[in-house]
Formats: C-alpha cells, sequence, structure tokens
C-alpha cells in the first residue's frame, strides 16, 4: 500500500483544517516546499496537495507551488482542488502533477470528467469522493449533494475510473481512526483502488486499511501534530 503525505495550501502555506472546517484552520508551515523536501529526505515518495484556495474559488490557484515542488523534488504528487476546466486541468499536469483529483466537477459535470478519462487515462484522473452521511459534498466539502457514494462510485468505475480517493469528512482532521466499514464497502467494487483518506491516526489503522486492500493512505494531521513523525512513517514504506 502507497503512504501519501497531504499537504494542504491556503494563502501559499501549509495548513490542516477539522472536518474540512476552514475556520479551524491551522498553519504548520510558511513553505509548503520544505515540508516536501523533509518528506523527500524521509525517502517517501509521494503526497497529496490540495488547493484549500481552488476549491472555494473553484479555479485552480496555486500552482506555482505544485510547480515548484514537483521541480525540486522527485515527489509523485496527486493534486487536487479548484479543478473545473480543461484549463484547469493542463495548468496541473504541466505544473507537475502525476494525477489530478476531479472532486466537484464530477459530480456537477460528469461529462467532462468522463472526457478527461478518455483523453489522460484512468491512471491519471482520481475521482473525489468525499463524504458526510454517505453523500457526497463539493465546493470544498462546504455543500452537500443528494448523490449517495457508494452508487456515486460505482457508476464512475463503470465508466472507466480506476482510482479514487474517498473521505468521511467528519473523520477528517479528528485522528479518531479512518472509515473502515465504509472503505470495506467501496472495495467490493472491482477493480478500483482505492485511496483511504481521512482519520489516520496510527500505524495500526494504517496495517488495516493495507489489510482490507486499499492502494493508498493519506496522512495528514496526524504527522503535523506529531503524532507520528516522518522517520516512523517512512518504515511503513
Amino acid at each position: 500500500m502507497r503512504i501519501i503525505i497531504a499537504i494542504d495550501i491556503i494563502d501559499g502555506k501549509c495548513v490542516r483544517l477539522s472536518r474540512g472546517d476552514f475556520s479551524t484552520k491551522k498553519i504548520y508551515n510558511e513553505s509548503p516546499l520544505e515540508v516536501a523536501k523533509q518528506i523527500e529526505d524521509h525517502g517517501i515518495k509521494y503526497i497529496h496537495l490540495v488547493d484549500l484556495d481552488g476549491a472555494l474559488n473553484k479555479r485552480i490557484i496555486n500552482h506555482r507551488i505544485l510547480e515548484k515542488i514537483s521541480s525540486l523534488t522527485s515527489l509523485e504528487i496527486d493534486f487536487g482542488g479548484g479543478i473545473r476546466s480543461e484549463e484547469d486541468l493542463n495548468i496541473a499536469f504541466g505544473s507537475g502533477a502525476s494525477q489530478v483529483i476531479c472532486g466537484s466537477i464530477s459530480v456537477v459535470n460528469q461529462p467532462v470528467v468522463l472526457q478527461w478519462l478518455k483523453i489522460w487515462g484512468s491512471d491519471k484522473i482520481i475521482l473525489g469522493a468525499d463524504s458526510v452521511n454517505r453523500r457526497i459534498m463539493t465546493e470544498g466539502w462546504v455543500k452537500s449533494s443528494d448523490t449517495e457514494i457508494i452508487k456515486f462510485i460505482t457508476d464512475y468505475r463503470a465508466k472507466g475510473i480506476t482510482y479514487t480517493i474517498c473521505t468521511d469528512v467528519e473523520k477528517d482532521g479528528m485522528l479518531q481512526g479512518p472509515s473502515i466499514e465504509l472503505y470495506k464497502e467501496v472495495l467490493e467494487i472491482p477493480g478500483l483502488n482505492l485511496i483511504a483518506s481521512g482519520g489516520i491516526s496510527s500505524v495500526k489503522d494504517i496495517e488495516i486499511l493495507a489489510r482490507i486492500g486499499c492502494e493508498g493512505a493519506i496522512i495528514g494531521k496526524a504527522l503535523y501534530e506529531g503524532i507520528m513523525d516522518l522517520k516512523e512513517i517512512s518504515q511503513l514504506c
């Protein structure tokens, strides 16, 4: 299972939120590049870079940070937040993203996402499937849709999606463990690579996610709060 470190960006700084609530913003480092280099120095290969400004403004904003990290490290970067147009997608890939996450756009404009999937391939496009009470959230987790998460992922899988990042928003940043039962349901969908996100706070959580079959696991707040450290995490890679 891939171990992926989250770097969330607001105003050019590395931050974390709780349950996606922007009022809970906590700045951990003024330089996302510095954080990325620390991750790389510990032999960790993957980061999950989220443009939270972009998510709120419905367009990519922090692509210069993506470009800087991709050009000055060897990290493989999945990038999300604000991807709403072909221009946004081209900027993300042109700035060095290995994979791009389609979140809100996948709810409001499925035909566009399927077209991107056809152009770029299923190894490049990740379905963002973030939910509260099993309903898919959009607009940086501010709005709830009527779309049920399992149906949502199943439908996209039938149309060619092979990667999804799935976050139970209620778990995100709370350090109380991931949504194992939800992930077990998602993993019943054949041929899907599931990247688990939200609530991971221990080696045990990661071991459970690997055992049930997740392709990747994203670690965020547990690292920044010192509950886990890069040395410990690197030993899991």
